[in-house]
């Protein structure tokens, strides 16, 4: 089996990217699964319904999130009806919507980090406790977090009991995709879909503005016909559900 998990959309310059990308190449690449963030996907705030669905018919077979999933006031009842949108696992019980999807033959898993990003159920124990209740090998985990450390902490943690853990949420990708010592597939971070020579795309103005400031200032998505596309190509041995490789696929894309 072969996946794609593509890092964090920005606004509609990372969701027209991602749709070029896979209608000229989901097939070529012999891609049996996507997944992507879409927390960013809103105006680089959130998610709507509207976008899910218009992702979900662009080829994204399952979006996950982070901090950013209630930016947007209507996911709170959407989000219940759509198993395929994914809030973090750990956030509490009393949260709407859903923290996995088990596809059948595979499991998508979204968790979110405690260090530098908020207050949330930790997301060892969670994570372990949903592995516990699978009976499929091959799960895959979008951790959506700030440090490095805690995110390759939980690969490790995890290394032989899921195929894979990628980091999302810094918008950064980084160059230590590996195979674990078990089996596992890690990556820091996937990056982003989001404007080129933009601040994690966003418009950098605002950003120079609040640096430079230190005074809140509101940021926007940069529209630029240059967009930054960061994703990760996994594949898994469907006997053991252990990664066999997983390689980057880092392109610019023009609009």
């Amino acid at each position: 089996m072969r996946v794609l998990m593509i890092g964090d959309m920005v606004g509609r310059n990372g969701r027209d990217a991602v749709k070029q990308f896979l209608s000229s190449k989901r097939k070529s690449l012999n891609i049996d699964l996507v997944i992507a963030n879409g927390e960013n996907s809103a105006g680089g705030f959130g998610i709507t319904q509207s976008i899910t669905r218009e992702l979900q018919l662009t080829g994204v077979d399952v979006i996950t999130s982070g901090n950013h999933i209630w930016d947007q006031k209507e996911i709170l009842g959407f989000i219940e009806k759509e198993p395929r949108l994914l809030r973090p696992a750990n956030y509490p019980e009393t949260a709407p919507g859903n923290g996995w999807v088990d596809l059948g033959d595979i499991v998508i898993i979204n968790l979110i980090g405690r260090l530098f990003v908020g207050e949330f159920d930790c997301p060892f124990k969670i994570s372990e406790e949903i592995i516990s209740k699978l009976s499929t090998k091959k799960i895959l985990i979008d951790f959506h977090a700030e440090a490095t450390s805690e995110k390759a902490a939980l690969a490790h943690f995890l290394d032989g009991k899921v195929t894979a853990v990628v980091g999302t949420h810094t918008h950064v990708p980084t160059a230590d995709d590996c195979i674990l010592p078990k089996g596992t597939a890690f990556v820091s971070d996937l990056g982003m879909v989001g404007a080129l020579n933009s601040v994690i795309g966003f418009d950098p103005d605002p950003a120079i503005f609040k640096f430079r400031n230190q005074m809140p200032t509101r940021m926007k998505v940069k529209q630029s016909s240059l967009v930054q596309f960061n994703s990760v190509l996994i594949d898994i041995d469907d006997i053991s559900g252990k990664a066999i490789s997983i390689s980057r696929i880092d392109e610019i894309i023009e609009l």
